[in-house]
């Protein structure tokens, strides 16, 4: 469903201390904008409305996060539960963060000099209309090879989803892109792991009776750890190997 535009949101946005308002500059110094930057530095990729990222951040302030979507309209629902969900609790907002930017694009938003310890993707856009569309996935192997250069060795990514195509798939993009998965389920609430906080996208899927699908995959050291190709280069390499074919038969 598509969301309406929310004129208020950008004002509202620019207001709140925790909302990053020019994220292009501080590559490679977002530990420094944190109360403690000693601590652990967690990512929620496409964090939409935010009921996942304001519990788990108000429920450990032991880290820091960073949550992360590309609009204004969808940034503001989760500003305002941050701010519920830490009034609550009776904290100050001081470990968490959000911004608007495009993932797809986060190659220099965040650098090597970050030191990502994990990264949560929950029921992102699956994109499954047709192949071409596929390179768009938050899971596609061009973005997971981009996550590694700010994600550390050893580093993880907890990866949630409804759709049967996109999990399907990711199986292979994560090996390919250089992890190593190691744990995985296809119906997450059938013994439901203690860490696991349902989401309100988790609980309208669950009461339709489709089963959730998750896995927890590992950053593998070294760039020989990636085997993936792309398309393009794939089709050019098979390209010139079958005009060499055929210059040898003339």
């Amino acid at each position: 469903m598509r969301m309406r535009f929310k004129p208020y949101a950008h004002d509202e946005l620019m207001a709140a201390d925790f909302h990053v308002h020019e994220p292009l500059i501080w590559g490679g110094k977002w530990h420094a904008q944190y109360a403690r930057p000693e601590q652990p530095f967690v990512l929620e990729l496409g964090c939409g409305k935010g009921g996942f990222l304001s519990q788990l951040a108000c429920a450990h302030p032991e880290n820091n996060y960073l949550g992360i979507d590309i609009t204004d309209k969808v940034l503001i629902l989760a500003k305002r539960k941050i701010e519920a969900a830490y009034t609550e609790a009776g904290r100050p907002i001081d470990n968490v963060k959000i911004m608007s930017t495009d993932i797809e694009r986060i190659k220099g938003v965040l650098t090597a000099q970050d030191t990502v310890s994990r990264i949560y993707i929950n029921f992102c856009n699956p994109w499954s209309k047709n192949a071409s569309s596929n390179k768009h996935r938050l899971t596609y192997p061009r973005q997971l090879i981009q996550y590694r250069e700010f994600l550390k060795d050893g580093g993880e990514i907890y990866f949630k989803t409804d759709d049967d195509d996109l999990f399907r798939d990711s199986l292979e993009y994560f090996p390919a892109s250089g992890y190593e998965i190691t744990w995985k389920t296809f119906d997450l609430h059938e013994n439901e792991p203690e860490w696991n906080i349902r989401t309100e996208h988790e609980g309208m899927f669950t009461e339709m009776g489709i089963k959730i699908k998750a896995l927890i995959a590992r950053k593998l050291p070294g760039d020989a750890a990636v085997t993936w190709i792309e398309p393009k280069v794939l089709k050019k390499r098979k390209a010139a190997e079958e005009a060499a074919a055929a210059a040898k038969e003339e």
